[in-house]
């Protein structure tokens, strides 16, 4: 990736209703409503270790001091699942089976209740807490010795389809303190399936840790054909069960950036013969111009706290930021509100700050491609990255608290990230092949980014602290400059 390639790069369910200490999603109206919380069935699954005694089972014994002392200066504080969650997301993941789901019409499991079993395990495999235990080593049915199995979870999951309408519930289950932990009753249309048990993986994960998990998000990204003559925009889920082409240009679709809502996508098309910044929705049958000016028109960053851009245009020739509304009235351009640089090198791929006070973007104003930060009401810009004589491409994490980006290194990219503040970069990807484009998981805990081995390039996600790199899409051509959506409110 060169730097005038990098031209190209990007740079929730609301709760109403309270049942102890689950809240419950209750604002999808007749297409998606919850009640209760479903009941537990009361009976005794197995008994296993305590759970930081399991975990502590596997651990040097120097580890298993310093926990000790952890737990002892914290002894007052009873132990819950999110610290047993923290701990194990550097130590070990959580066994967990998650049979398939059972037809109440007839009291079995046939193919609907499979793809919802697999669907589930893998949207809550992909936060990187769980070890899924494959539904083939027993069978799949609801009634496995899960303790012989070495289990410590499960999710045990009915459902009944009612002229259309289709009812579903879902409990996930310690089988270590034999306690059911959460449980969800849904009723919807039958198309609703993937939402109703997204929203449980997120309810699920919010249990165990604190925070929703990131199922109900989205990931656009490019796609080239095979010939790499045409490129369009691509949006799907977090597992890849259902990619939907959002863009049909028949020509080069770039840079595609979400609306702080999830709501709307950005995107740059050729397709005119030059650039222009396009407006859309990823489920959207249409989509709208928002700006044409001459030169750039590019890789704009959407606030998140006020429906603004930050996109790169070049009125003098140069690429410059410019501060601008992000819906203009119909048939017009977007009116630039302030200009940010001027004069000073190419200054490209902007990220905000999740207070909406600051951006990221890169310059090669000191001669090299570097990430600079600027103070958005008052101008004020300081270099951040020092180290690496090519870095492009940051995206703020949604915390708030480190910048990733892509840094020439070795001859390839891999992705670092770096406190906002300044310091020393963190390596995270150290595979072979090229790594570009970063982007960040709603919850701040994976980045999403394009890599590139020989003829090859696929979307990848690593976790932030370096592990668990893996292909996400696995499909033709060429897939590049993913970006992640905010966590969608039904």
């Amino acid at each position: 990736m060169n730097f005038s390639s990098s031209l190209l790069k990007k740079p929730s369910l609301a709760f109403s209703t309270t049942v102890g200490q689950n809240r419950v999603p209750a604002n999808l109206t007749d297409s998606l409503a919850l009640s209760e919380p479903a009941e537990s069935s009361g009976t005794s699954l197995c008994r296993a270790q305590p759970v930081f005694q399991r975990a502590a089972s596997r651990l040097p014994l120097g580890c298993v001091i310093l926990l000790l002392v952890a737990l002892a200066a914290a002894w007052s504080t009873p132990v819950s699942a999110r610290d047993y969650l923290d701990l194990a997301a550097d130590v070990r993941k959580i066994p967990l089976a998650v049979p398939y789901f059972i037809d109440k019409a007839n009291g079995a499991a046939d193919e609907r209740g499979k793809e919802m079993a697999d669907m589930l395990g893998r949207a809550l495999a992909f936060h990187g807490f769980f070890s899924l235990i494959p539904p083939r080593r027993w069978g799949g049915g609801q009634d496995a010795d899960w303790r012989k199995l070495g289990a410590e979870m499960v999710v045990l999951g009915s459902y009944r389809l009612e002229g259309g309408r289709l009812l579903l519930e879902a409990r996930l289950i310690d089988l270590v303190e034999d306690a059911t932990l959460i449980g969800r009753r849904y009723r919807g249309a039958g198309q609703m399936t993937d939402r109703m048990l997204f929203t449980f993986c997120d309810a699920a994960i919010e249990k165990l840790t604190g925070e929703p998990g990131v199922a109900s998000s989205r990931i656009a990204f490019v796609a080239s054909s095979q010939d790499g003559k045409v490129k369009e925009i691509y949006v799907s889920d977090i597992i890849g069960r259902r990619i939907r082409q959002v863009t049909r240009h028949n020509s080069l679709a770039v840079s595609p950036r979400f609306s702080a809502d999830g709501r709307r996508l950005l995107y740059t098309s050729y397709h005119r013969g030059r650039q222009v910044l396009y407006l859309t929705a990823p489920d959207a049958k249409t989509t709208r111009a928002i700006s044409w000016r001459p030169g750039l028109n590019l890789a704009p960053a959407w606030s998140p706290v006020a429906d603004q851009l930050v996109l790169s245009l070049s009125p003098d020739g140069r690429a410059d930021l410019f501060l601008t509304e992000a819906v203009p009235p119909k048939r017009k351009q977007v009116r630039i509100l302030k200009r940010l640089t001027r004069k000073s090198g190419i200054n490209v791929s902007p990220t905000w700050s999740p207070d909406g006070q600051r951006i990221a973007f890169v310059s090669d104003r000191s001669g090299s491609p570097q990430i600079y930060v600027m103070e958005v009401a008052s101008g004020a810009t300081r270099r951040l990255t020092f180290e690496g004589a090519y870095n492009t491409a940051p995206s703020w994490s949604p915390k708030g608290d480190a910048i990733a980006y892509a840094s020439l290194a070795g001859g390839t990219y891999q992705i670092f990230t770096i406190s906002p503040e300044g310091g020393t970069p963190t390596q995270v990807t150290k595979s072979w092949g090229s790594h570009e484009d970063p982007d960040w998981s709603p919850d701040g805990r994976q980045i999403v980014f394009a890599r590139k081995r020989d003829a090859r390039q696929e979307i990848c996600a690593i976790f932030k602290n370096g592990v668990g790199e893996r292909v996400l899409f696995r499909l033709p051509g060429k897939q590049g400059m993913p970006a992640w959506s905010p966590r969608l409110a039904y």
